[in-house]
């Protein structure tokens, strides 16, 4: 034969004024919103769409204009035996700033170094 016993430290009675006070008015024990992972997913994803959608409305903005650019007036010299990046420059510079010449005509031709071969032909701004 078998015995069981009821154990009274677990037994809770209904009490009606105890559970409404316990639950308040809106039938939630804590008073918080409890999210599942699933839920955490959801709203994590929303606020990385929300801020994807924002960067793109304030990148959004272009920054090109309606008018068309007008290009440099540019002429084509050949490189000379002896002729140097510096001297090309200066001469197209006249009075100006010859290192910024020399920038120029480094943007214009993608040279990667000021190093030049006779027989090159470069686009040199003019004015």
């Amino acid at each position: 034969m078998s015995t069981m016993t009821i154990d009274q430290t677990f037994d809770r009675t209904f009490d009606p004024t105890v559970e409404r006070a316990l639950r308040g008015r809106s039938g939630h024990t804590d008073g918080g919103v409890r999210l599942t992972r699933r839920g955490r997913v959801v709203v994590v994803v929303l606020a990385l769409f929300a801020v994807l959608a924002l960067g793109v409305v304030v990148a959004g903005g272009s920054v090109a204009t309606r008018d068309s650019g007008a290009p440099e007036p540019t002429a084509v010299v050949q490189v000379g035996p002896g002729d140097t990046l510096w001297e090309i420059a200066s001469v197209a510079a006249g009075d100006g700033d010859v290192r910024s010449m020399i920038d120029r005509i480094e943007k214009l031709n993608a040279l990667d170094s000021g190093m030049l071969v006779a027989g090159q032909r470069l686009l040199v701004p003019v004015g």
